[in-house]
């Protein structure tokens, strides 16, 4: 295991550390850029670009203002990093590919980047992704795929793979992915991190490089449900408050049994068992719940789903263009949407709407529901090779994650292994209960990290 566990306390405690006076922004941006230079490290994999310039007078900004007595939020003066899809003013938004670099720089910031800057946040760099977000893997040609901080031979989860490297490497406090069928949900747990998919409407995806218009989330990735929650906020446009915690006795915690826990590593089962013995013993009442609807979903989205045909609408004038330049395995999934017929969008449409109300009766009384996040640990880089086992892999890997989107809800990710590769919890909120369940998640990583110490 390469990930450095001084490195990661150093991370939790920087905004403790700046308002002691123990260190400064200045300080702790030199440090994230001394790793990211690194040679041995994987900074040049894990971002396409690295803001060094304007870090540093961000820091030292934030660093005067502090001395004055202003902090803009618990964010202030600390490294944040952000995925290869947001716009950036005087930027080009390339999106993990190389068929965007003849397009115009972005004339302003995305919402997001702007409420980041405004937080007083440092940006320390653009992550490296997915080509346009469209794998649960983090395989990338163009740039390279940075390595899981536990083993670089590990993919690092997508689409988001260079937002949870920053994270697990201490290059960032808190990364800004996007989540479109688990693509910051699956990279934390496979690094060993949190990662936090709101419920949609949310959170402004103006200036985002779109994948699925019904489906795109954008959310953070960090060391502990607090900075994920903080970030959340202010990338909400929220008070950069932290939800009450929830004691976790008490708590009514549902299982779904149906589909989310077939074909699960046997590691990844242990994992998930002891996480949900642990709950019990702390208080909980976790519940087996059928949830058969869940087994409908392979059906349902057996036309396509919604990200092949969106993708397909916003992609096909580029492809016909540039399409020679794309990852033949993005541009396939894509084109192969080109069949679905608007009969076949509308029944998706209306089966999901359905889905929606069904599950949302039969999980009603309980305050969340648990599975595990990815059904495997990350897989070597290697194993992917083939195209066969590239689809069946991934296809694996985006299942927990993407009923979430399809659903409409707000899903949360906390590691759960006690040794061994990351395994994740995904810990399940309903549409609008972002505040409630992030309250819910930072009681059960209590009681977690509890048992594991």
């Amino acid at each position: 295991m390469s990930t450095d566990n001084a490195v990661k306390r150093t991370v939790v405690d920087s905004a403790a550390d700046l308002a002691n006076g123990r260190t400064s922004s200045r300080e702790l941006i030199e440090a994230a850029l001394a790793r990211i230079a690194d040679p041995a490290g994987e900074g040049a994999r894990t971002f396409v670009k690295v803001y060094a310039d304007s870090a540093r007078a961000a820091a030292d900004a934030q660093d005067k203002l502090r001395q004055a007595g202003y902090v803009a939020s618990p964010l202030a003066g600390l490294p944040i990093s952000i995925k290869d899809l947001f716009d950036v003013a005087g930027e080009q938004t390339l999106a993990g590919s190389k068929a965007l670099n003849d397009m115009p720089p972005a004339e302003r910031d995305a919402p997001i980047v702007a409420r980041l800057r405004a937080a007083g946040a440092v940006l320390i760099g653009r992550t490296n992704m997915t080509e346009f977000a469209f794998s649960g893997v983090g395989i990338n040609p163009h740039y390279g795929t940075p390595g899981n901080p536990y083993d670089r031979r590990l993919i690092p989860g997508g689409s988001s793979s260079g937002a949870a490297v920053s994270v697990g490497d201490g290059n960032a406090v808190v990364a800004i992915g996007t989540d479109t069928g688990g693509s910051v949900r699956i990279p934390a747990a496979l690094c060993g991190i949190v990662g936090f998919k709101p419920t949609q409407k949310r959170i402004s995806r103006d200036g985002a490089t779109p994948l699925s218009a019904t489906l795109d989330s954008i959310g953070p990735l960090a060391n502990s449900v607090a900075f994920c929650a903080i970030a959340d906020a202010i990338i909400a446009g929220e008070p950069p408050l932290l939800p009450a915690l929830a004691p976790v006795e008490g708590l009514r915690l549902a299982v779904p049994q149906r589909y989310v826990l077939d074909e699960l590593a046997p590691e990844v089962a242990s994992a998930f068992a002891d996480a949900c013995t642990t709950l019990s013993r702390a208080g909980a009442r976790v519940t087996d719940l059928p949830l058969d609807e869940l087994g409908e979903l392979p059906a349902i989205n057996a036309a396509g789903g919604f990200a092949p045909i969106e993708a397909y609408a916003w992609h096909k004038p580029l492809l016909e263009r540039r399409g020679s330049e794309y990852d033949p395995r993005v541009s396939g999934r894509i084109e192969r949407a080109a069949g679905m017929t608007a009969v076949d969008y509308i029944r998706l449409r209306d089966a999901r709407t359905d889905l929606i109300a069904r599950v949302a009766a039969r999980a009603a009384g309980f305050d969340a529901l648990l599975m595990p996040t990815v059904a495997i640990t990350a897989p070597p880089i290697a194993a992917f090779d083939r195209d066969e086992d590239y689809r069946r892999l991934n296809a694996l890997i985006l299942r927990n994650t993407s009923v979430i989107n399809f659903l409409d809800g707000c899903a949360i990710t906390l590691p759960i292994q006690r040794e061994g590769l990351p395994v994740g919890l995904m810990i399940v909120g309903d549409h609008g209960a972002d505040h409630r369940l992030l309250g819910i998640a930072r009681g059960i990583e209590v009681a977690i990290n509890q048992a594991r110490s």
